[in-house]
Parts: structure tokens; sequence; C-alpha cells
């Protein structure tokens, strides 16, 4: 017995324990194997007129025995000599493959797609055998060489016969371990189970993959069957490519309906609806590499929960390295699903895993912009698609304009949308802008849990009436996102609750003023009144409809106070209120009338009404709502 060339036993108890975490990708690093065999010999047929072959020549065959315990992946390839075995299997380590790539150039061709890199994915197999077999036989040679190993002591080579190997390429025999109580190996050795992986890892192999499958088919009705009869079934086996081979996302656009991307999408990313978008990205040159991508027409349920897993299934070569590569995707764009497939990506040694490089950031930030270019498409040529994307995604744009700390305000800010009170429909900022008075002012929001009763309080309805628009902003994340915008197209962007928004004339300035100075004592008694409640009462210089409104100074709106009023009290913060009272309003006449009378009382009640009142109006919950209830009922 022959002993490995480096500490065998160390080795690959670290390669089986430690670089490989998921035994199931072993069929994955054969199938791979076999393709780079088959792969060389297709190559040497371009550049030899000796090798009559062609590609329908050339395949991959996996087997099993259930009796036995064995799986077999076999090749067509270019086989290898006993002094190739020697050196490819004997040493850990030394890629053969890429030995090849470093040996012949593909810049002009590309007739090889060399998936192997580092000569390890071979001893994968000693994850789930107790002995591995190789049985090789080179292009155009007679000679048949047998490998054998435990993947402990050491190897064997001995010389092969016809009957081992009757024509060119590679057989592994893998003897699969014996079932533990914590491990199942027999599950390797079935038929649904190696079909599984091969379509989960190696469905884009550009070779036929093939494989004895069992079907079943309705037996012939007898002719003498009474009326009861009931078709009959038998099983059959037969032969059959179980691989797709060309990837989907290689084919050209031109090629491939949209109902097929369709199909593609619902079936690999198990989704019942079809995507509301379709991305398709060829990149030849420095960097190449091919990429679908689906915005869904749905949310998942977990979306914006911790067990959603964002990512894009890379594969390098058609070969799955990664079923979600999280690096591949911003959170604000964790909705696209989809595919990235590139040979020039640097995989870590197990291939489970990738390198971080400036490739993959390349990539990444390409991808980044290509779903935002399509975006924007769709928001300009199909609104309703737009739309329907934005009631479903619009939110994960929002966190992500608030994470970035405004670093991506310039991108997804062209692609915010809120609920137009004056156009009654959804609009960008760029619509809201486009469409405001010449005169320089700010654009205006309103922030709350509700549409309609956002769009009937009336600070907005006061806004609209002296022509103003108001966006209406429903979700928990609109104000935080806004404020980090904070100005579009030289416009401030402001909440209509901020008491430093000036829309009074000049004359309801000075009727403000006058109103201020003249009923300085109500203003500061009702200040007592409410305490800490509020910062100031004031008379408004833009009133509302109604007696009382709240507004507030500083960068903390009422809406956010609502938001984060469930974190602790300690941490909890409050906005700078400030109790804005209309003068012209009956209600005011009756408050300067408790104040004038001395009538205490009555002007508690009627201050603690106003304020509960506003809180109400403002979608805020009232401090002590008995009180409330029973204040009502004595002013009745």
């Amino acid at each position: 017995m022959r002993k490995f060339k480096t500490e065998s036993k160390k080795l690959l108890d670290l390669m089986i324990n430690s670089i490989y975490t998921n035994r199931e990708i072993f069929l994955r690093e054969l199938v791979s194997n076999a393709s780079d065999a088959v792969d060389k010999l297709y190559f040497r047929s371009l550049t030899d007129k000796s090798v009559q072959l062609g590609k329908e020549d050339l395949e991959i065959r996996v087997a099993y025995d259930k009796e036995a315990g064995t799986i077999t992946v076999s090749d067509s390839g270019i086989g290898m000599t006993a002094e190739e075995l020697e050196k490819n299997l004997g040493v850990i380590a030394h890629s053969g493959s890429q030995e090849f790539k470093a040996e012949n150039d593909f810049s002009e061709t590309d007739a090889a797609d060399i998936i192997g890199q580092f000569g390890v994915g071979f001893y994968s197999s000693f994850m789930v055998a107790k002995k591995v077999k190789v049985i090789t036989r080179p292009y155009g040679s007679d000679e048949v060489s047998i490998w054998e190993s435990n993947g402990i002591d050491g190897y064997t080579i001995t010389a092969g016969t016809d009957a081992d190997k009757p024509g060119h390429g590679t057989d592994v025999i893998l003897t699969v371990k014996d079932d533990t109580d914590d491990d199942k190996f027999s599950d390797f050795v079935s038929e649904w189970k190696l079909h599984n992986l091969i379509k989960q890892y190696s469905n884009y192999v550009r070779y036929p993959i093939h494989m004895t499958v069992t079907k079943t088919r309705e037996l012939p009705k007898p002719e003498d069957a009474d009326e009861d009869y009931r078709p009959q079934y038998e099983e059959y086996t037969e032969d059959e490519i179980v691989n797709s081979m060309i990837p989907i996302w290689k084919r050209r656009k031109s090629d491939v309906t949209d109902e097929e991307y369709a199909e593609f999408y619902k079936s690999d990313f198990h989704d019942f609806t079809d995507p509301v978008r379709t991305i398709t990205v060829h990149a030849e040159g420095a960097l190449s590499y091919d990429a679908l991508l689906f915005i869904p027409g749905r949310a998942p349920m977990d979306l914006y929960s911790r067990a959603f897993e964002k990512g894009l299934a890379l594969y390098s070569s058609g070969v799955l390295i990664m079923d979600k590569c999280a690096d591949m995707l911003p959170d604000y764009f964790g909705f696209v699903r989809g595919v990235v497939d590139s040979s020039d990506l640097s995989l870590n040694i197990s291939r489970e895993t990738l390198q971080r490089n400036s490739q993959l950031r390349a990539i990444a930030k390409k991808v980044e912009k290509k779903i935002l270019s399509e975006l924007k498409k769709m928001r300009d040529n199909d609104r309703e698609d737009y739309e329907l994307f934005w009631d479903n995604f619009g939110r994960s744009i929002k966190f992500g304009i608030y994470a970035a700390y405004g670093m991506k305000n310039e991108d997804l800010g062209q692609l915010l949308m809120y609920y137009s009170v004056r156009q009654q429909k959804y609009v960008t900022l760029d619509e809201y802008v486009e469409s405001m008075p010449e005169d320089p002012v700010d654009i205006y929001y309103a922030a709350g849990d509700d549409l309609e009763r956002l769009r009937n309080q009336p600070i907005v309805r006061t806004f609209t009436r002296k022509g103003f628009d108001v966006l209406l902003c429903t979700e928990d994340v609109d104000e935080f996102c806004l404020q980090t915008v904070h100005e579009w197209k030289d416009k401030k962007l402001k909440n209509v609750s901020t008491a430093d928004i000036d829309l009074a004339s000049d004359d309801e300035k000075k009727i403000a003023e006058e109103a201020n100075e003249a009923n300085k004592e109500l203003l500061d008694a009702m200040k007592e009144i409410l305490g800490d409640n509020v910062a100031a009462v004031q008379v408004s210089p833009n009133p509302t409809e109604s007696p009382a409104t709240l507004v507030t100074a500083g960068p903390m709106s009422l809406e956010m106070e609502r938001i984060l009023a469930n974190v602790p009290e300690e941490q909890r913060m409050r906005a700078f209120r400030i109790l804005q009272l209309n003068a012209q309003h009956p209600v005011f006449k009756k408050l300067v009338a408790a104040q004038a009378d001395g009538k205490k009382s009555k002007l508690h009640l009627y201050t603690d009404l106003l304020y509960n009142q506003a809180l109400l109006t403002c979608g805020l919950p009232i401090e002590d709502p008995i009180t409330f209830a029973e204040e009502i009922c004595k002013l009745m």
C-alpha cells in the first residue's frame, strides 16, 4: 500500500470535518470532476484532429446499487494513466484541472469551462464513503488503472482489464458508510436522493447527466374487462437525462418567453404568483457574469422578520455554490430573488462559501445598479406594476434610506411614493415638486396610521385650503425616512404639525401677535393647568377648523413619539408639544370669559377637554380616558 504524499490522516480528517460542512455536496464535487474530465477531452478534440469526437459522445452517468451500498459516478472523459492517478489522487490538494487551465489558453474559446481549482473536491467523497474505488482508462489507450483507498491508511494502484473499463473515461465507485444512530448514510443510495442532489447542485453542468429512473405507465385495458374495471399500472425503468444543462439565464432574452421566465421563478423560488418584473444581465469583459433577477408579485410573510434570509443563488460555471448569497444584495433590495452565475469568482477551498474579494463586490454593485435602473423604468413606464411593487416592498426602500444615514438619499429617494391629498393618487417626490406653486415653498407631509384619518385632520385641511399639497404617510418608518432625506430638489421636507411652518399672511401674523399679548394671562393659566404636558400655549397664526391643535418644535414629532412609546420608560422621548388655539373659534370666547370671571374650575375643564381633543385628532391616546369621559358628562 502506498502512503499519501502528505500527513493524510490529519489532512483528510481536516477536510471531512472542517472544510466541508454539508455532506450532500460530495456528489456535486464528483460530478464537477467528471465534467472537467469531459471538458478536457472535448478541448483536445478541437486541437487534435486524431480525436474524432463530438459533444454528443460525451456524458456523465450516475448509478447506484442498493444491495451493495454503492454509488457510481462515471464519465466518458479523457481518463488518467497510472502516473496521473498517482499525481492527482495520491497527492492531496494537487489539482489536475487547475494544471490543465494553466497549460492551455482559453481566451479565444469557451470550449473548456473547467470547474476544479483546489484538488480536494474528490476527497469529500470520504464524508459518506468508507471505501472509494476509481477505475480509469485514458482516451486512445488500452491501459486500465484502478485506485482504491479507505481514506485513512493510504491507497493502492493496480492494473485493470478491459472488463473493468471497456471505454475511455473514469468511474468513481463509493461504498457508503454504515448507518449509525445519528447518521443514515444509506439514504444517499437511492434514486430520489441522487436525483434531487443533481437537480439542486449540478442541474446546469453543461454535459448530460444520465440516470436510470423508475417510472409508471398504464397497462392496456383487457378486452374482456367489465364496467368496474380500474386502470392498472406497472413500473418500468428508463435511461433519462436528469439535468437541464443550459440554464435559462444563459439563453438570449429574445429566445425565452415571459411564461418560461415566470415558470422558472415559481418553480425554483417556490412562489405561486408571477413576478412583477424580470431582469436579465449578460456582462462580458474584465468581469463576466450572467444574472437573472425577479421582483416578486407579492411580499413573503416573513420579509420583515429575523427569520427571512435574503440573497441570490450563486453559481460558478453552472455549479451551485450558495443557495442564498447575502453579499450579492443590499438589505433594501433583499426582496429580489434570482441567480448570478460567474466563472470569475474566487471561491474558498470547499466551494461552499466565497472569499470576500473585489470581483464579488464589483458584481454586487452592478446588480444593485441594474435593479435600481429597472425600478425607475417601471415607475416611469408601467405605473400600475410599480404601485403594486411599492405596496409590497416600499417599506424596504424606506428602511434603506433611514439605515444608510442619508448616503442613499439620491438613489433611493427617487423611488419614494406617497399619497397626495390634492392629486388624490400616489406621487413621487419629483412629481410633488413639479406640481407645486412657483413660490419657493417646502414639501409638506402628515404622518399617522390611517389614510382617511390623516386626510381629515384639521391641520391637513387647513394646508389644502390654502392651496398646498400634503403627502400622507401611514407607515411607522415614514417620518424617520423623510427626516433622513431632509431635503429634495432644494425643498425642505416638513411635517404639517411643525410649529415653525409659516403659512400665515402678514395680517394673520399681526392678529395672532395681538391675541397672544391681549390674552397672556389666559394662556399662562392654561399652561399651568397642563403642566409638563405642553411646552407652551399660544394663539395660532395658522388657525384650523378646530378650536385647538397640537404642534411640535424640534426634530421629534407627535407621530414619532407614538411609535417610540413602546420602548422602556427611561429611554422614552417626548415631543416638544405646543397647544395652539384658534382665536376665531367660538370656544376661544368661552375660554376668555371663564378667565375673566375667575371660574378656575371651568377653565380647568375646558383646558383638559381641548388638550385631549387635540391628542385624539393627532391620533395619540389620551392619558386618562376615564377622567376625559367624566369631564364630557360634566360639560353636558
